[in-house]
């Protein structure tokens, strides 16, 4: 995503002295710790402004980062060795994890930030009225689409054209939603924050059906921790050492509200040149259960719910994909 460019970067994170994809040497004692600069990833920004990772990390240790365009492109590189670790969303770890991938997720990041809005003048007032609409979601199976679907077709017995329902969908990037209300092109949209806020913000839209009553809106995670099982069996102190750094950021974030907006307001901004006013960060912020705790049940739920609407072939299986021990040691 853009907007402007900021769900696109990611710092990620590697421990190896030598990249497989680049083949750049690296000094042992150099590693690279990674996060999107988006709300849901505020810990990575806090950690980093308040050189956390440096705090917990051997004494000397350099950290640098990197920027890849989108979590496939994040996991891709975590599998080829290019790096081993970051902050990412739980569908690309979900993904790779069941292709094959040894990765495992050793921390959530944040909960929440799903929001389903309506344009003001689509007569849609309640989700019963989506029969016969058109919504938009980032991509088809995407966490915030099977996060839409489930609730329409658990609590309303609705879905989408894709499986014979009757709501048309669409897709594009939430950094256009609000235009494309303006414009009319949609009618509703199952919306990640910030966007909802800005949304809001503008006045193009309404809130629908707010976060906790979203499919998995309060239990899912939005952001998770990811580490190679490679660097978990060769070096699992550094590992313990940034899954220490990341709850002590969120630690902060939980403590210091009001600053922590401040570090993720100044941080998108220095990051990717594009601003949020603070009745956004304020709004998509009372929406974001900032948590390092992970349940690898509902994990497991959302990918069956991702089966049963037929986003996946065959039922997943994400025995291994967690791996709490970290947040039991530190």
């Amino acid at each position: 995503m853009t907007a402007v460019g900021f769900l696109l970067i990611v710092l990620s994170a590697c421990g190896s002295s030598e990249s497989e994809a680049g083949g750049e040497e690296k000094e042992a004692d150099e590693i690279t710790v990674g996060y999107f600069p988006n709300i849901n990833h505020a810990a990575g920004m806090v950690a980093e402004e308040k050189e956390m990772y440096q705090e917990q990390l051997p004494d000397g240790t350099k950290v640098n980062y990197q920027y890849f365009p989108d979590g496939s492109a994040f996991m891709t590189a975590v599998e080829t060795g290019e790096i081993e670790g970051g902050i990412v969303g739980p569908g690309p770890a979900m993904n790779h994890y069941v292709s094959g991938a040894a990765i495992n997720v050793v921390a959530a990041g944040s909960k929440g930030g799903t929001v389903i809005m309506a344009r003001n003048d689509s007569n849609i007032s309640t989700p019963e009225d989506l029969k016969g609409k058109t919504f938009i979601s980032p991509r088809v199976g995407c966490t915030h689409d099977v996060q839409f679907e489930t609730m329409m077709k658990e609590e309303f017995g609705m879905t989408s054209e894709r499986v014979q329902g009757d709501m048309k969908h669409v897709t594009g990037k939430p950094a256009t939603y609000a235009s494309m209300f303006e414009a009319g092109k949609v009618d509703a949209a199952t919306v990640p924050e910030p966007w909802a806020s800005v949304i809001e913000a503008e006045g193009s839209g309404k809130v629908l059906v707010d976060t906790p009553e979203v499919a998995f809106g309060e239990t899912l995670p939005a952001a998770v921790f990811v580490t190679s099982e490679k660097l978990k069996e060769k070096s699992p102190e550094l590992v313990q050492n940034l899954v220490d750094a990341h709850k002590q950021a969120t630690d902060f974030i939980n403590e210091n509200p009001e600053e922590a907006k401040t570090i993720a307001q100044d941080k998108i901004k220095e990051i990717t040149d594009q601003g949020l006013e603070k009745e956004v960060i304020d709004g998509a912020w009372e929406r974001i259960d900032f948590s390092y705790e992970v349940d690898e049940s509902v994990l497991q739920d959302f990918a069956n719910s991702s089966y049963n609407l037929k986003f996946l072939e065959e039922r997943p299986d994400l025995t291994g994909l967690v791996d709490k021990k970290f947040l039991k040691n530190g």
